[in-house]
């Protein structure tokens, strides 16, 4: 019994240094995200905010076999797994080529020129915009990341700095239109008639109206 009990409290132990934690995860890649915001003025924020996103804060096997931590899909070299994402022969690498994706490929080169190394909510909002995520909630679940780790800490915003207000943006749904129109029917009206005037079916009035019976009151109101 304790050779056993031993055993699981071992495989229990495995699995929980195996599982890294998020904040584990932020002190081991701070200071590249750091780097590559100094070199290239994107928000370090970002760069953690969406790498935790998209890799689980490095507990996905994509992230664990492939060293990508941002989604990019490619070819790949690795016998583990089968997946339609590319490999990196490091974290570091990943890292670089998602800052090098966000600098070389249009649209996203155009969110250098609309928002500063400071503004995680725009370059969120932007990434999302420019097709990074098919998500409509993208960019809200990565600028919660960055509240709920506090990792616009790492973006050495001046004290004095004001975050721009940006409007949220807006999903449009189509509306289905209901038709309000209704007909008085007069002496002499039938069914007949008032289809072919109205320029629709017999029995399309009388499914609309829930009518059993073809025959009508003058005075009686149909929709149409």
């Amino acid at each position: 019994m304790k050779i056993i009990f031993t055993f699981c409290l071992l495989l229990f132990s495995v699995i929980i240094i195996k599982a890294q934690d998020t904040d584990e995860y932020i002190s081991e890649h701070v200071e590249c995200a750091q780097e590559l915001m100094h070199d290239h003025k994107i928000p370090a924020s970002i760069i953690l905010a969406v790498a935790i996103h998209e890799s689980a804060a490095g507990n996905s096997r994509v992230a664990q076999h492939l060293n990508n931590h941002f989604g990019v899909k490619g070819p790949n070299n690795n016998a583990e797994i089968h997946s339609a994402y590319r490999d990196y022969a490091s974290d570091e690498d990943s890292y670089n080529h998602f800052v090098e994706i966000m600098e070389t490929r249009a649209p996203f080169n155009s969110l250098f020129d609309k928002y500063d190394q400071y503004d995680y909510r725009g370059w969120a909002r932007g990434i999302q915009r420019s097709g990074y995520a098919q998500s409509r909630t993208w960019a809200s679940q990565v600028i919660n990341l960055v509240k709920k780790y506090e990792l616009y800490q790492y973006d050495d915003r001046p004290a004095d700095y004001i975050e721009p207000v940006h409007a949220k943006p807006l999903y449009h749904h189509k509306k289905r239109h209901v038709s309000s129109r209704r007909y008085i029917v007069k002496a002499g009206d039938n069914l007949n008639l008032i289809a072919k005037k109205k320029h629709t079916t017999v029995k399309t009035i009388m499914k609309k109206n829930g009518l059993k019976s073809i025959k009508l009151k003058p005075g009686q109101k149909i929709k149409l």
